[in-house]
């Protein structure tokens, strides 16, 4: 298969960085990020120091990030800080195209469809090693997809979110629910993945960065499934402090806020030219500025208005994503009161969405009233939907039978996230707005860096909290399905009739019935009022003039080895197939 096509950044125009700018001005508004815990450093396999940023020699890149990943096994975890890392060192069956987000082969060259969709026959690159010098093949396929599967509870506990449960609705203690049925080798490198029912979104799901092969030698002696390592605050296995996979760059080491990752020789594919990553916990947006107006780093992410306004007048490149992530007001139905959909409905009636966007987003983000983003064309327009009207919300409310009680709100503090750049601010103003209708609103602050998604995915003192998700791969169960799809503590909703719309629409083939099942399903979750959906925000990440080229993506699948630099001389060509 050719070598994969080059990533061209997108940049934005110069008007639009004008347009921020005067924004800016206008009373944008920057955010604070986390302050990073202090940690134990992990085992690393190379404690040498790194080059300075810009060395032509070495060509390292050095990125700013907003927060510590929490784990670096990609099955383990949902955030995007982990995920960005991961990408660089685990690659999946299925890659990305980066010109239309669709599913691309990868690891695996061809995939066909059997069994009327219920199984996948899949083709692998006979050229791939891990970086333990493991050979990749169908039975490595297997060890991994058979991990997954039988991941013990304690294990799988450590995220709510974790994505083989997401798409694959349960593990191997519940056989009769779970879509995976089994995975084998019919050859060396071929493999057949059976699945118990058709699972339309099987293909693209593949490209979920938690779908990423790991070396089975290594998930063995590093004891994957094994939570052993305390860091940051979370029970983490050996192995998600040296991760092993078959991508373009290999772990080095990982201290208390730098990741390091060097370029792997054996890699099957393109090279590029960067020899060392390095991974900067830089937590409050203004020194990831300063860092990169410094020259001591080459670029960071989730860029703030008030950034942008600088970062113009500075004459660096923004590159803007589409917007593919939802920020919501999520509801707890298990404090009192909150079951009561007069409540949440007089939650949604109190929000001015508009107001709420306003100065606390960059230029393109718009208001959401469902979880599917429009990029994905089953949108629903004719939607129930909540105008803001305070009266309305009292009325309702007074129906409801609240009287005033304290209602614990918790958001999180010092993070910039895709769907939340400025999470003090958003919450300053929902916060204002509820009180203006009605409520009585009690501040829980938490800082990202402290466990807040637990929190929130766990506390039962706990009346609304403030989070969003962001889309990994093209497929509305990918938003509804992740979010809704079951119960879960996030929003202790209970709705099997929504669950069951759920579990059928990811089975059905592409066409209008499909598009009709999620309006539906829209449909019935803007009835029953789970969480609020606020905004589709526009994230962008910006670089220095030294690079030419950054695979920027609206799913976040940026791997360094497409970052062309301008002081590098380019590799000789890839001699991989």
């Amino acid at each position: 298969m050719p070598t994969s096509p080059t990533h061209r950044r997108r940049t934005l125009s110069a008007p639009f960085l004008r347009a921020l700018a005067g924004a800016a001005v206008l009373g944008l508004t920057a955010c604070t990020a986390a302050t990073p815990v202090p940690t134990t450093t992990a085992p690393a396999t190379s404690t040498e120091p790194a080059a300075p940023i810009g060395d032509t020699t070495t060509a390292t890149f050095a990125f700013g990030t907003a927060a510590s990943p929490t784990g670096l096994d990609p099955a383990l975890v949902a955030d995007t800080e982990s995920y960005r890392i991961t990408r660089q060192m685990l690659e999946g069956l299925v890659g990305i195209d980066p010109l239309t987000s669709e599913p691309a082969p990868l690891l695996a060259t061809s995939w066909e469809e059997r069994d009327e969709g219920r199984a996948y026959a899949f083709e692998l690159r006979e050229d791939v090693v891990f970086h333990d010098g493991e050979p990749f093949n169908a039975a490595a396929v297997c060890a991994n997809f058979e991990r997954w599967y039988t991941m013990p509870p304690e294990t799988r506990a450590l995220d709510a979110t974790i994505a083989f449960k997401a798409v694959f609705k349960a593990f191997s203690d519940e056989p009769e629910e779970s879509v995976y049925d089994s995975c084998q080798p019919l050859g060396e490198h071929t493999v057949l993945i059976r699945l118990t029912g058709r699972l339309t979104s099987f293909i693209p799901a593949l490209a979920l960065p938690a779908f990423g092969m790991a070396s089975p030698k290594a998930l063995e002696e590093l004891g994957a499934n094994q939570l052993t390592v305390e860091r940051n605050g979370r029970k983490l296995s050996e192995f998600a402090l040296s991760p092993v996979g078959t991508g373009p760059f290999t772990f080095t080491q990982w201290t208390e806020d730098e990741v390091t990752l060097s370029a792997f020789e054996g890699y099957w594919g393109t090279a590029g030219e960067i020899q060392t990553v390095i991974f900067r916990t830089i937590p409050h947006t203004a020194a990831r500025l300063r860092a990169l107006l410094s020259e001591e780093i080459d670029g960071y992410d989730l860029v703030t208005v008030d950034n942008a306004a600088e970062l113009a007048r500075e004459g660096q490149q923004i590159l803007q994503r589409d917007p593919y992530s939802i920020l919501y007001l999520g509801m707890n139905q298990d404090f009192p009161g909150v079951d009561d959909v007069l409540f949440r409905q007089a939650v949604a009636h109190a929000i001015d969405k508009d107001a709420l966007i306003e100065g606390r987003f960059l230029a393109g983000t718009s208001p959401a009233n469902q979880f599917i983003p429009p990029k994905l064309g089953v949108t629903s327009e004719e939607i129930t939907d909540y105008e803001y009207n305070p009266e309305r919300a009292r009325e309702l409310l007074e129906e409801a039978g609240y009287n005033g009680e304290p209602l614990p709100f918790h958001y999180p503090r010092n993070v910039s996230r895709p769907y939340l750049s400025s999470p003090e601010k958003v919450y300053a103003e929902l916060s204002r707005q509820l009180t203006a209708a009605g409520f009585t609103i009690q501040p829980v602050p938490t800082e990202w860096a402290d466990g807040y998604i637990e929190t929130v995915q766990n506390d039962d003192n706990r009346a609304f909290h403030l989070l969003g998700w962001s889309g990994s791969y093209q497929d509305p169960d990918n938003f509804v399905g992740a979010l809704f799809g079951s119960y879960s503590e996030e929003f202790a909703f209970r709705d099997n009739q929504l669950f069951s719309k759920i579990a059928r629409a990811v089975t059905l083939p592409g066409g209008e019935e499909r598009v009709a099942a999620y309006r539906e399903i829209s449909e019935s979750i803007a009835v029953d009022l789970p969480a609020v959906p606020l905004a589709f925000p526009i994230s962008a990440a910006v670089v220095s003039p030294r690079v030419l080229s950054y695979p920027v993506s609206p799913v976040m699948h940026e791997v360094f080895n497409n970052i062309d630099l301008a002081d590098v001389e380019q590799p000789a060509p890839s001699t991989g197939n």
